[in-house]
């Protein structure tokens, strides 16, 4: 933010220029750009999921190490995002891709990086966790 005006970009390695640089914009919608001008909706919504994920992770067992780091990356990207949102008013985007199958993919920023791959981790463990519960039983039923 203090080396680059807004919408101005930055080469960051010049044989990269054409799929990845870094670009200052400003996000008052969610990740990837989505649902613009809502920040105010979104700050809440932000408050209400950090709280959520702090109060479950809390309450987790000791031998769930697990699902403490996969929370962690959902937390800390609502965190970063929060943060932006209460300072500013919006979020500051800066991770320009431009490839195939990203062309004019949004521009992003880390936190919205961490909440996808939070979500996404936290998915599979879900389900991962299911099938051992739905393996336990079988051998249970079978045994």
């Amino acid at each position: 933010m203090a080396r680059l005006e807004e919408g101005q970009s930055w080469v960051v390695v010049p044989w990269l220029a054409p799929i990845f640089r870094i670009t200052h914009v400003t996000n008052t919608g969610v990740a990837f750009g989505l649902f613009p001008g809502a920040s105010v909706f979104f700050t809440v919504v932000s408050t209400v999921v950090v709280v959520t994920i702090l109060a479950y992770g809390w309450n987790l067992p000791g031998d769930n190490g697990l699902m403490r780091v996969v929370l962690a990356l959902p937390l800390g990207g609502a965190i970063g995002n929060l943060t932006d949102r209460l300072r500013q008013g919006f979020v500051v985007d800066f991770i320009d891709l431009n490839f195939w199958p990203l062309h004019d993919w949004p521009i992003f920023n880390l936190a919205d990086s961490s909440i996808v791959a939070g979500v996404v981790l936290l998915a599979l463990l879900m389900l991962w966790e299911e099938r051992r519960e739905q393996d336990g039983r079988r051998m249970l039923e079978d045994g």
